[in-house]
């Protein structure tokens, strides 16, 4: 098609490695009020710039030697590396589970523009003097 602009994400400028070190945490919780309040909580507090909330998974797992299945809902969030441990600590202690599901992982490429704006939403807010 004539006009039509070929995406190469190896040459084209908006899609680049990433400078400002974007993560994605997942985390699964019981139920979708309990996924939507904790995503929430965690944009409010700048510790992510966005939390996806997928309901409808199941899980299965072993816990405490017995193998379990449940219904649950999946956050993703995504925040930078200089926040994950802050994320992290304050789902931990806010998370209904005993032991949270609390997983993050690198990006290693994206869209330049995108992960500038995680960077800018999860920068803490200016105290006031």
């Amino acid at each position: 098609m004539l006009g039509a602009r070929r995406l190469d994400p190896l040459q084209d400028d908006s899609h680049k490695p990433m400078k400002n070190s974007t993560n994605v945490v997942f985390s699964t919780c019981p139920d979708l009020v309990t996924a939507k309040r904790l995503g929430a909580a965690l944009v409010e507090g700048r510790l992510a710039a966005c939390v996806n909330v997928v309901p409808g998974i199941v899980s299965i797992y072993r816990w405490q030697g017995a193998i379990q299945e449940d219904s649950e809902c999946l956050m993703v969030a995504k925040t930078t590396a200089t926040r994950v441990a802050a994320l992290t600590e304050w789902l931990r202690t806010h998370h209904p589970y005993e032991l949270p599901e609390i997983v993050a992982v690198p990006v290693t490429a994206g869209l330049a523009a995108y992960l500038d704006w995680i960077s800018e939403q999860t920068e803490p807010a200016m105290q006031s003097a």
